[in-house]
């Protein structure tokens, strides 16, 4: 891979930005948070150097890759667990995500349902409620 290509490259680079230009580097490091093309691993060090530079486009860069059911659900909790320091509403959205789909195994929704009830014990009931009704109902598509 050609340094131009390596997100561990352009993260590394923005940190030695950040010495000098901390508004181009946050902006360099959320480039790499939000893009969806690259390895989730690098785009939650990307987001957690971001949470440094701008707290704001961090939570947002965490919440997207939280709620993107095409991540594997490790990286979405790991993503998820940033949010409550930086923005609480997000991070339960984000664990609302989670623990209502389906897609993943019954630990990680337990996960995220349990951490969303500290936070919105409320979106937590009705998260319960949804998996409850789709489990007597049956699935739906």
């Amino acid at each position: 891979m050609h340094e131009d290509d390596d997100p561990e490259y352009h993260i590394s680079t923005a940190e030695q930005l950040a010495r000098l230009d901390r508004r181009a580097a946050a902006e360099a490091v959320r480039t790499i948070a939000v893009d969806d093309g690259i390895d989730p691993g690098y785009r939650i060090s990307a987001a957690e150097q971001l949470a440094r530079l701008d707290r704001s486009a961090a939570a947002e860069a965490f919440r997207d890759i939280a709620v993107d059911d095409g991540i594997d659900p490790g990286y979405r909790i790991s993503a998820a667990e940033q949010l409550p320091e930086l923005d609480p509403r997000a991070a339960a959205e984000a664990f609302r995500a989670i623990a209502v789909d389906d897609g993943i195994d019954p630990g990680h929704r337990i996960s995220a349902a349990e951490q969303l009830a500290e936070l919105d014990p409320g979106a937590a009931a009705e998260a319960f409620h949804v998996k409850a009704c789709r489990r007597r109902d049956g699935p739906t598509s």
